[in-house]
């Protein structure tokens, strides 16, 4: 049943977005690092919507790819949550700390990945 990592990806994508999180980005780091080939990063406004974000991603993938994380990291606080499937690495964060952290400035360079979400 395996999935390609773009695929866990956007798996990834429809979950975070069926559980209303924000700012949806996904980054393609194939070309810049061989750590992953993808960042999947998403924004829950409260620490109850950043874990059920994260729940809905580990189940979607779960079911879909027949996967689970390598690990996952942050589930303490809930102000950031890392999900590691190896090629891709999922980030949900509350809205202060993703500001703070900037992810997507740091890897300004990578290549957006077109998701429909539907918006």
């Amino acid at each position: 049943m395996g999935c390609t990592p773009l695929e866990i990806a956007k798996v990834a994508a429809l979950a975070a977005d069926s559980k209303k999180g924000s700012d949806i980005v996904l980054l393609d780091l194939s070309s810049k690092t061989d750590v992953c080939d993808y960042f999947l990063i998403a924004t829950g406004e409260n620490a109850r919507q950043v874990d059920s974000i994260v729940d809905e991603v580990r189940e979607k993938v779960s079911a879909n790819c027949g996967i689970s994380p390598l690990s996952c990291e942050g589930r303490e606080g809930l102000s950031w949550v890392l999900l590691d499937y190896g090629s891709v690495v999922v980030h949900v964060f509350r809205r202060e700390t993703r500001d703070f952290y900037r992810l997507e400035t740091l890897w300004g360079d990578a290549p957006r990945v077109e998701l429909d979400l539907g918006e």
